[in-house]
């Protein structure tokens, strides 16, 4: 059944195409880097929280099967649902109230934890932040997608995801910070408290400011279907198998301990270069694809199926070079895959895309961390033949959609 479009219709001229919003591109700007800056100060939040959640949960009592559960039940979760509440903004227009919410439940959820007094409830907490994440992320993305045809698609989800980045690098080096002065696990969850309120403060601004994102969209720059096309599918398979065969960086800060190759104090240092890698990357990785399209995600694919065997099976050195290059596979997936499932699919049904893509995306990672982490208990070379292989699978996938595109 078609989906109605209950949104506020774009300003048009007698002979259709519609008229440019006040200011052009920089208005169109702006509100990229609000909501680059929302994602900055929500990444600083979650992802510095992420950091200590296992041995906080540790520190009241969860065994090690409960902490794997608890984090694989909300990677899950936060990708599951995503299809559901992009249907649900699609269907009924509200992409800022469903925005807003998602990322109300996250702030809320994190501070919260340094209340938590039992395992149990800390479990909830963090399963609640990964729903948030659910739920804001497609309609937020659609929104932002109405800014791709003044800027370009890659460059909008570029700039949005070096802020997320930026953030991803900083939350996880503040929560150190205060471990450092023996402030424990309560107070890094309760500093994380003031990124979290500006979080809030910098969207109630943006939506205050934007509070019609269509309005940005100045042409059509693709059919407005009504379906999902063929090659949304092809594409989502391609990137499946990516996602499949992509170790996380927890097995690879396990496997730096293990192998006694990298000191402890500096494995969390390396993660946070893989975010500021992410960062830049995602810059240069979105300006490529507006010249480059999906030929920018074939090549990034061919160099970041270099990473396992430099992580897994080299020595220090190789494994600093292999952490760079899981950041700039991480930048692709974060923001030139958004950018190209921009334009496959008409503005009514984006948001709906978005969370159907990641949903789907995100049970190859599940299902493929799982594979990951039993291969490892058998051999490190099986998990990297496994990674490479996936990877090379996908690129036949991406030849296609690049033909068709």
């Amino acid at each position: 059944m078609p989906v109605p479009d209950r949104r506020e219709r774009h300003p048009s001229t007698p002979g259709g195409a519609r008229t440019a919003p006040a200011g052009g591109t920089g208005t169109a700007l702006r509100f990229v880097l609000l909501i680059g800056v929302v994602s900055m100060f929500s990444d600083m939040t979650h992802e510095g929280a992420r950091a200590i959640t296992g041995p906080f949960l540790g520190s009241l009592g969860a065994s090690g099967f409960v902490v794997a559960l608890v984090a694989g039940t909300g990677e899950l979760l936060g990708y599951a649902l995503r299809f559901v509440f992009g249907y649900a903004a699609d269907r009924t227009g509200r992409y800022w109230p469903i925005t807003a919410v998602g990322y109300l439940v996250q702030m809320v959820a994190v501070p919260l934890l340094a209340l938590a007094g039992h395992w149990p409830v800390a479990a909830v907490l963090i399963i609640a932040e990964r729903g948030g994440r659910a739920m804001r992320n497609p309609a937020r993305d659609a929104m932002l997608a109405h800014a791709t045809a003044e800027l370009g698609r890659g460059w909008v989800f570029g700039v949005r995801e070096a802020l997320d980045a930026a953030g991803a690098t900083t939350g996880p080096l503040i929560v150190a910070g205060v471990l450092a002065l023996h402030g424990g696990y309560r107070a890094g969850f309760a500093v994380l408290a003031l990124p979290a309120v500006l979080t809030l403060a910098v969207l109630a601004g943006a939506w205050r400011q934007y509070p019609r994102p269509a309005d940005l969209d100045i042409a059509e720059d693709v059919p407005d279907r009504r379906g999902i096309p063929g090659v949304f599918w092809i594409y989502l398979g391609g990137m499946g198998l990516i996602g499949a065969g992509y170790a996380d960086y927890p097995l690879i800060a396990y496997h730096f301990g293990a192998a006694h190759l990298i000191a402890p104090p500096w494995i969390p240092v390396l993660y946070a270069g893989a975010m500021a890698t992410e960062a830049l990357a995602a810059l240069a990785l979105g300006r490529l694809f507006d010249r480059w399209g999906v030929r920018t995600v074939v090549v990034a694919t061919l160099l970041t199926a270099c990473f396992p065997p430099l992580v897994f099976l080299g020595g220090a050195g190789a494994a600093v070079v292999g952490v760079v290059v899981w950041g700039l596979g991480m930048a692709v997936q974060e923001s030139v895959v958004k950018a190209a499932v921009t334009g496959m699919v008409g503005p009514r049904r984006r948001a709906s895309a978005f969370g159907l893509f990641d949903t789907g995306f995100g049970v190859c990672w599940f299902a493929g961390s799982l594979a990951l982490g039993v291969l490892y208990d058998r051999s490190v070379t099986e998990v990297v033949v496994f990674s490479v292989a996936l990877q090379a699978a996908a690129l036949p996938l991406l030849l296609v959609v690049r033909r068709t595109r």
